[in-house]
Parts: structure tokens; C-alpha cells; sequence
């Protein structure tokens, strides 16, 4: 197994990305911050990235049954020819091992770059879920897909694995109801990255315990400063984030007086974020 620390993948792919230090980022909320999280950048770039995220839609439009097989595919070929997929793979495949389960699971869109290779190499079944809460089965090589249903999963123990945990919203409102609804039980997960907000929290309460490979914290970047990822001044900004988010946006439109008029003018998403961001009175 590779053992390259998996800190390197993240800001070498992408994955994790610290803005400039006079150039934030917008998030969904309308609130700023110094950093920005793909994880299913891991799988070689954000070119490759996207390309499989198209992959995964157009199969899923095409039929559902035989989506699975064809998504794994192309994530087997990428795991011989990409060393960052291979590496957060073999990982995930040593962290599953661990524990006592019957099949893995994914969610649509981005878990299955990280659960279908693991199901695969470990002899696993896998469940391939929807957003529209229908599911497949498949056997670990893809083969002989079957629309998932009481009859074949009633008692068997699975193991979800996800690209990233933030407030574990798509287990509570989806993975986790689908799962026990047809009768098997889901006590575990794995994500490559902890958001460390309160994801963990909400599966305790679902009764899933939560493993990870890495946690948005003040060691991840301790590691990305140690290794010349990023910048003195970018790592300030990130501890001041972590420390209190709001008073973090408070001080940057402070410091940066015309910022939100200057995203406005440049129209599109800026725009929308900054707007977005003054209805929410966040400045």
C-alpha cells in the first residue's frame, strides 16, 4: 500500500485549497472563508474530476441498473494510472478492513469515487444508493446488477463509505433511512475528510460511529505549512477561521471596505454571494 501521507494528495490535487490571502472564498451560505474542499479531487485533478462527475450523471440518466458498472470502470482505470486515487483508495480500503460488514455502500454523486473501488478490492458487494433513495446491487465486480430490495439485504451489515462529512445531512435525510429501510444495519462510516463541524455528532445520534483519513483542523495545516503548501500569511488567516468563521468575515470586509461592492461589480456567482450575504446581514 502507498503510505504517502494523504495531507500531500489534498493540496497537491486540489482537494483542499487555501485561498490568497486578499482573496477569499465564497461558500454556499454567503459566508467568507480561507479555504475551499473537493475531495473527490483526489481522483487525479479537477479536470478528471469533473470528467467523472459528467460520467457518473450521463450513466444514471441512461439506466440506473447498469450505471454501476460502468462508473466502476472508469474509476478502476484511473486507480492504474492515477497515484493520488490509488493512494486515498488503498487507505480507505486499510481503514475498512477494521471492521465487520457485508457490503459498502455509496451515495450519489461524489461517495462513489470512494466506495466502489474499496467494495471491489475487499471481495465486497456494493450499494450503489440514488439521490431518488432507489438502489443496486451489484457483486464486487460490478457484475449482476439487481434494483435493491428487502429480500437481499435484510440483517446484512454495511459499511458506508463518503467523500466528506460536514453535517451529515445526506445520511440522516437519505443513506441512513435507505440503508435500514431495507432491513440491514449501518453502525459505520468512513469519509476521506471530516469537515469537523457537526457531522459527527448528528451519525452519533443515528447511531453510526465515524472514521476519516484526515480533519479539517489546525494539524491538517500545520502539515500543509510544514511541507511549503501554503504561506505564513495564508495559514494566519486559516487559524483565525478555524478559531471563530464569523469573526473571520467580520475582519476581512473590515479590513477590505469596498470588497463586497467590487464582488458585486463583477457580477455572476460573486455577485449572487455577495448579495446573498447582505440579505443574511452577515456584512
Amino acid at each position: 500500500m502507498n503510505s504517502r501521507n494523504i495531507t500531500d494528495d489534498l493540496f497537491l490535487t486540489n482537494a483542499v485549497r487555501v485561498a490568497p490571502e486578499d482573496t477569499p472564498f465564497w461558500y454556499t451560505s454567503g459566508k467568507l472563508g480561507p479555504f475551499y474542499i473537493n475531495t473527490h479531487f483526489l481522483v487525479k485533478n479537477e479536470e478528471e474530476a469533473n470528467r467523472m462527475l459528467k460520467v457518473i450523471e450521463e450513466t444514471i440518466k441512461e439506466d440506473k441498473l447498469t450505471a454501476p458498472s460502468k462508473i466502476f470502470d472508469e474509476f478502476m482505470a484511473l486507480y492504474h494510472s492515477s497515484e493520488t486515487f490509488r493512494n486515498v483508495t488503498d487507505q480507505l480500503v486499510a481503514e475498512a478492513r477494521k471492521y465487520d460488514f457485508d457490503i459498502i455502500s455509496g451515495g450519489e454523486r461524489r461517495d462513489y469515487f470512494f466506495s466502489m473501488l474499496p467494495a471491489h478490492i475487499l471481495g465486497k458487494k456494493h450499494l450503489t444508493i440514488y439521490k431518488d433513495l432507489s438502489a443496486v446491487i451489484t457483486d464486487s465486480e460490478f457484475h449482476s446488477p439487481k434494483t435493491a430490495d428487502k429480500s437481499m439485504l435484510e440483517g446484512k451489515k454495511i459499511l458506508h463509505i463518503a467523500d466528506l462529512i460536514t453535517e451529515a445531512s445526506s445520511y440522516e435525510r437519505a443513506w441512513v433511512p435507505v440503508i435500514r429501510g431495507f432491513g440491514a444495519e449501518i453502525k459505520d462510516t468512513i469519509a476521506v475528510i471530516d469537515r469537523r463541524q457537526s457531522g459527527r455528532e448528528v451519525l452519533k445520534g443515528l447511531g453510526v460511529d465515524m472514521d476519516t483519513l484526515a480533519g479539517i483542523d489546525a494539524s491538517l495545516f500545520d502539515q500543509a505549512k510544514g511541507s511549503g503548501y501554503i504561506n505564513e500569511q495564508q495559514y494566519d488567516l486559516v487559524m483565525k477561521f478555524l478559531s471563530d468563521p464569523d469573526k473571520y468575515m467580520k475582519d476581512f470586509i473590515s479590513d477590505h471596505p469596498d470588497f463586497i461592492n467590487s464582488q458585486i461589480a463583477l457580477g455572476g456567482k460573486a455577485k449572487e454571494r455577495a448579495e446573498l450575504a447582505i440579505s443574511k446581514g452577515y456584512c
